[in-house]
């Protein structure tokens, strides 16, 4: 893989795909909406709206490949912000003949049976899952009839460095780690997967760059399921530290609390995925890509905001 790559949207994925990308010497945009924000060393930092397909355009122009990491700032936002958005990115994908990699996720799958592996039916329930479900349907429908060249990535929460409140157990650790107990949504003793930002990013640069893997859905590799109750601890544990409490919030109060907060009213759609098993199958992207998980060690330790060390 030689080229430029144009990376839209610089959270946690974001600049993780940027920094794989500029570690193998790549040149690298990394566009968001203001421009600013941490620095990647060795990508270029741009600001541009990614709901202007000619914005996109002309920053895609001689790309190889376009990722699309890009963050809404809150659930409630999904129906409004995503279609124009996906629109313009499959514009420019077309217009310029990069590979659009998607940052994807499982809310298309609705409540399932068993793990979710690829090619299950995407009929989830909800808004959400519906915005997610048609992003995908539209890039496909244009993958097979030639106009773009499309793949997505799907993953569940997000765990490792710099998730920060932008996830389910990321967001506990600060109080975990200073010996509080901490409140989960849901049951803390279902099992859940928990995949790796980073591995998210490292499943993004490989099937961008390969050709017999455009045109479908693909897992990022993710380890065996934990329990929020054993996520919390192995964290605690991998900092050094004794595992806290961990209890639920009470469902009334989420009710209530539903009736001022959009997040926490957006969030009773996707209930189902915390209060029972929620298991992510990722066999096939390490079958057929090579692409194993981080160590959940790692993972663990990295949540921490502890530098790796081999255990």
């Amino acid at each position: 893989m030689r080229g430029r790559h144009l990376v839209v949207g610089a959270g946690p994925v974001g600049r993780n795909v940027a920094e794989q990308l500029v570690a193998v010497g790549e040149e690298v945009l990394l566009a968001s909406r203001s421009g600013a924000g941490p620095e990647v060393p060795g990508a270029t930092r741009i600001g541009l709206d990614a709901s202007d397909p000619e914005q996109l355009a002309r920053a895609a122009a001689g790309a190889r490949a376009i990722y699309n990491c890009v963050n809404p700032p809150a659930y409630d936002t999904w129906p409004t912000m995503w279609p124009p958005v996906a629109a313009a990115l499959l514009a420019a994908a077309e217009r310029s003949g990069a590979v659009l990699a998607i940052t994807g996720n499982l809310y298309p799958y609705g409540p399932v049976d068993g793990p979710m592996v690829e090619g299950l039916p995407d009929a989830g329930p909800g808004i959400k899952a519906r915005v997610r479900a048609t992003m995908w349907a539209d890039a496909l429908a244009a993958h097979e009839a030639g106009r773009v060249r499309a793949v997505e990535i799907r993953g569940s929460d997000y765990m490792g460095a710099g998730v920060g409140d932008g996830g389910h157990i990321p967001r506990l650790v600060p109080r975990a780690l200073a010996g509080k107990s901490v409140r989960v949504i849901g049951s803390p003793d279902q099992p859940h997967s928990w995949t790796d930002v980073r591995d998210m990013a490292r499943a993004l640069v490989a099937v961008a760059d390969r050709e017999d893997a455009w045109g479908r859905v693909w897992h990022a590799p993710t380890n065996a399921p934990r329990t929020q109750r054993e996520a919390v601890a192995d964290v605690c544990r991998a900092a050094g530290r004794a595992p806290v409490e961990v209890r639920t919030y009470p469902k009334a109060a989420l009710a209530l609390g539903g009736l001022v907060s959009p997040m926490l009213r957006e969030l009773r759609e996707t209930a189902y995925q915390f209060e029972g098993p929620y298991i992510l199958d990722s066999t096939a992207i390490t079958r057929d890509l090579g692409l194993q998980p981080t160590t959940w060690g790692e993972v663990c330790r990295r949540t921490a905001g502890l530098e790796y060390c081999p255990a």
